[in-house]
């Protein structure tokens, strides 16, 4: 019983399962950002800005 209990067998698949879903949850977060109306003006000024030839 004590062998079950320190098999780690598996065990770097669900680590790699938890980075992945903490890395979608992130990147959803993202994309709500992205899309809010102050962002997207913002980064809209900047690139305009980046573009305008002096």
């Amino acid at each position: 019983m004590t062998d079950l209990w320190n098999d780690e067998e598996g065990a770097s698949t669900a680590e790699y399962a938890i980075v992945t879903m903490a890395a979608v949850a992130i990147a959803g977060v993202l994309v709500a950002v992205m899309r809010s109306g102050e962002v997207q003006s913002l980064l809209s000024g900047i690139v305009e800005k980046a573009l305008q030839v002096p």
